[in-house]
């Protein structure tokens, strides 16, 4: 049963329950137990399972640690304590290991100054790919007590014949950072090696998780306890998540972002980062891309002449850099940092006064995640600000700071049924036993993303495994198992051993694409992901020059100079968040909420035009109160003013705007989808609606996609009436959704690239081979050829379903896509056709979603200017 934990312990059970010397040395250090402390030790010294979600500096870490070091002291005390692992600890950092190793050697140190007579001592290890081969050869010889590792390390240990038998007496499991790991494949890696390491050892043990941000609390737990015989397991959940003091706000750097000067908004978001470095001791500055961080690192020295006392921090950056800059924060010898997303997660990293976010992090849970680095102790509060660049981001930033005052978090989901997953954990359990396939399903079962799994899924998974796929093996792919379907038995070959220990891990190989025009030209190099976001016909900017998309030759991309057109896609497409469902849904509510309030203002002013001002008394709005500031609030206000005036409509959960309108050189015709549910639910639905289009009226279509909608773009001799929407919403009743996505993403970048990935996962492709790296070049090639032979031989076959899956719900999100055409459908959710001759206020920011970074800001406000001025035009007139 998975439950809240309603009871209360008072300090002295808790530590009551502690071996004296532990107990002694943690009185010394802390004079409070936090939450986090006060619930757990004495459930975890009852063997219980627990999931601790708590914010940074709570204490969460050691709540687990600290009964498990006495646990294992009166081991030792009671000359029990062996060379045996009987703790492992698992997060999907590196750089947290570290921490967590230095963060229990020096107590243990301390603790050992007391104890005078002879004993046992606890010990500490670390073992991830950074483990060098001596360490690993010490660790076999004499395994650790505690185990700091990773997933992908685990994976690999459970299937170490030598090493195996010194996990035998494993007691507890913690996993740090369940929120990064319950939400993809990583975590979906680790679920299933927890199962088999139980299955292998004969035993349960206790189960520990920890989190920051975690939403529903009920899945998160499910995914760290798993099932037992169908039944799920117990776990308490101790949930802290609002602890700790939060003090944020949304902050508008001008008081009119639409029409200031480019030069005047930057100076000002410039000069706030400013001022906050000046007023505290540490600031850490959160951008939402690398690009950006590297642009707000070099402005800030170039502007302020900072020196070494700021730097940058993101995932581009070599290891040793990352780990420089985190070690001289955690020293405080740093006054700012910048971060794209990498110190989001909770490495040490000392003290932070104030936390800057620069634009929208997309989701509340980041949000607060973000924000919650700052205020070191439990009792500190965690104070930030987030810095609107426009007006739809200081929207969505009030929205999203309101709904964390609420305590509302956006929700995770676990990949389910992961069938690439799945085979590698086949493929291993054979190297440590011969399995009944009865018995293996059932071990599987018992992870939370695989206890739905169909048993015709996992024995189509044995099967290509075993070879059993005729037409296969002329194009390499060898058997990697055996299996007897009349015993109902799977067993080892002799090759799958390397392949699993060379090929083991979920996290793709990535390079860069060379960009290419048709004459062979080269221009540039963009990301490979990036490369599977584009379709044929896509305008991109790369070296300062727009670029329409052909076609792909594997690891080159060809393209057409586009000097007249618009970009559809931004460079920092591929790195920028989605925004979360459940944040889109609350903006959705608040402008629905507020477009009456300011309709209602608009009627009591005679002159409607003039209604678009400057805003004096807040009094009785519902922005009374809400956590932004005077600039913004005014902003809001001019914004839905001048939305209503122009179109006399706001969309908002119940109504879906459509907006027929064009370009201002009447080259382009567009149809703006005004849904605002985020980046992943709309890809699948602009993909719907223009394979329709294309499908039915035989033209080419378009697509730009945002988190507020997306757009449709036909030429100029090609308009959709309103008759022809009217009809394509009838027809969306009778469509097969995911039959027309399957058709319309088969041939696309994002099919090749993925179906590599989901190969590689599966050994159907490998990244390693006898020792030797095997080109992402050449793995694309095979992925091709092996894509199309089993497009041919079975539309069925495992990984090309899970290749579909992975795109439609991973990449995508259609489950949610089908319940706004459900809604659509219902009537539950209405739709508005308007015609526009001048675009409304709410689809500026859809039509230049492709123009620029949010940083650099530029170009794309000075088109945002110009649909401003064309909006207030439009309204004189229509008011005269």
């Amino acid at each position: 049963m998975i439950e809240y934990y309603a009871g209360a312990f008072t300090k002295e059970e808790s530590l009551g329950c502690l071996n004296l010397f532990i107990r002694k040395w943690f009185e010394s250090r802390y004079k409070e137990l936090t939450p986090p402390q006060r619930y757990s030790l004495k459930l975890i010294h009852a063997k219980h399972n627990i999931l601790i979600t708590a914010p940074t500096g709570s204490g969460k870490t050691f709540s687990a640690f600290t009964t498990v070091l006495s646990e294992l002291m009166n081991m030792s005390l009671q000359a029990k304590l062996e060379d045996k692992v009987y703790c492992i600890y698992v997060s999907p950092l590196r750089a947290l290991n570290n921490d967590i190793y230095r963060n229990l050697t020096m107590p243990l140190e301390e603790i050992y100054r007391d104890i005078t007579i002879p004993i046992n001592r606890i010990t500490v290890g670390i073992r991830t790919g950074d483990t060098t081969a001596a360490q690993r050869a010490q660790q076999l010889r004499k395994p650790p007590n505690i185990l700091v590792t990773t997933p992908e390390s685990l994976a690999i240990l459970i299937n170490s014949e030598r090493f195996l038998p010194n996990l035998k007496d494993v007691k507890y499991l913690i996993i740090d950072e369940l929120h990064e790991l319950a939400s993809n494949k990583r975590g979906v890696h680790l679920s299933l090696s927890v199962e088999r390491l139980s299955s292998l050892i004969g035993h349960d043990f206790v189960r520990i998780g920890l989190g920051a941000t975690l939403s529903p609390l009920e899945n998160a737990a499910r995914f760290l306890v798993g099932y037992s015989g169908g039944k799920e397991r117990d776990c308490y959940i101790i949930d802290a998540t609002w602890d700790k003091k939060l003090d944020f706000s949304v902050v508008c750097p001008v008081k009119d972002i639409v029409s200031a000067p480019d030069q005047i908004v930057e100076n000002s978001v410039y000069n706030m980062i400013d001022r906050s470095i000046k007023a505290n001791r540490t600031t850490l500055v959160f951008t939402n891309t690398r690009s950006g961080t590297e642009r707000v690192v070099y402005n800030l020295a170039k502007r302020f002449k900072y020196g070494d006392e700021i730097a940058a921090h993101h995932g581009s950056l070599s290891r040793e850099t990352r780990l420089g800059v985190e070690d001289l924060l955690k020293k405080g010898r740093l006054r700012c940092v910048v971060s794209s997303t990498s110190l989001e997660l909770g490495v040490d990293i000392g003290t932070i006064d104030n936390v800057v976010l620069i634009g929208s992090p997309k989701s509340v849970s980041r949000a607060v995640q973000r924000i919650g680095r700052s205020g070191h102790s439990f009792n500190d509060v965690a104070r930030g600000e987030v810095v609107a660049t426009s007006r739809d981001d200081l929207i969505e930033c009030t929205v999203m700071l309101d709904a964390a005052r609420k305590r509302h978090l956006d929700t995770f989901t676990t990949p389910m049924n992961a069938l690439d997953v799945l085979s590698q954990h086949i493929v291993g359990m054979t190297q440590n036993r011969q399995w009944a396939v009865d018995e293996a399903y059932e071990v599987i079962r018992n992870s939370y993303a695989y206890h739905e799994l169909k048993r015709e899924d996992f024995l189509s998974i044995v099967r290509y495994l075993a070879g059993m796929y005729v037409g296969l093996e002329s194009r390499r792919v060898y058997g990697k198992i055996h299996y007897d379907e009349k015993s109902g038995m799977m067993q080892k070959t002799g090759i799958a051993k390397l392949i699993y220990y060379l090929n083991l891990g979920t996290i793709p190989d990535e390079v860069s694409v060379d960009v290419l025009t048709e004459q062979n030209q080269w221009i540039g190099s963009i990301q490979e992901e990036f490369l599977a976001r584009l379709k044929t016909g896509d305008v991109f900017v790369l070296a300062g020059k727009p670029y329409r998309f052909e076609h792909s030759r594997v690891m080159k991309a060809y393209v057409t100079p586009a000097p007249e057109q618009i970009p559809t896609i931004p460079p920092w497409y591929s790195e920028q968040l989605p925004l979360a469902y459940e944040l889109a849904l609350e903006i959705s509510r608040f402008r629905g909420e507020f477009a009456q309030e300011v309709g209602m203002s608009l009627k009591q002013n005679a002159a409607a035009y003039r209604a678009v001002f400057t805003r004096k008394d807040w009094s009785g709005s519902i922005l009374e109160g809400m956590p932004m500031d005077n600039y913004a609030r005014n902003s809001a206000f001019n914004y839905f003013a001048e939305q209503l005036l122009l179109s006399g409509v706001v969309p908002s959960e119940k109504l879906m705007l459509i907006e027929r309108t064009h370009d201002d050189e009447g080259e382009r015709n567009m149809v703006i989808f005004h849904a605002l549910y985020g980046r992943r639910i709309n890809d699948a639905l602009s993909r719907i609606f223009a394979i329709m289009v294309a499908d039915k009226y035989d033209v080419d279509v378009a697509v730009n996609i945002s988190d507020n909608g997306f757009v449709l773009v036909t030429g100029a001799d090609f308009e959709l009436r309103r008759g022809d929407i009217e009809r394509l919403m009838a027809d969306l009743s009778n469509t097969d959704v995911e039959d027309l996505l399957k058709r319309n993403i088969k041939r696309t970048e994002m099919m090749k690239r993925r179906f590599r990935y989901c190969a590689a996962r599966s050994f159907m492709i490998l990244r390693n081979y006898k020792g030797y790296k095997i080109s992402v070049r050449k793995q694309q090639v095979s992925a091709q050829i092996l894509l199309k032979a089993v497009e041919d031989m079975d539309p069925d076959f495992p990984i090309l379903k899970e290749t579909y899956r992975e795109i439609l719900e991973d990449v995508m999100d259609l489950p949610r896509a089908r319940r706004v055409i459900a809604d659509l459908m219902e009537g539950t959710l209405k739709y508005r056709i308007i015609d526009s001759n001048v675009p409304s206020p709410f689809s500026h920011i859809m039509i230049t979603f492709g123009e620029s970074d949010v940083i650099m800001m530029a170009d794309r406000r000075k088109h945002l200017r110009e649909l401003h001025r064309q909006v207030l035009r439009k309204i004189k007139e229509m008011n005269k």
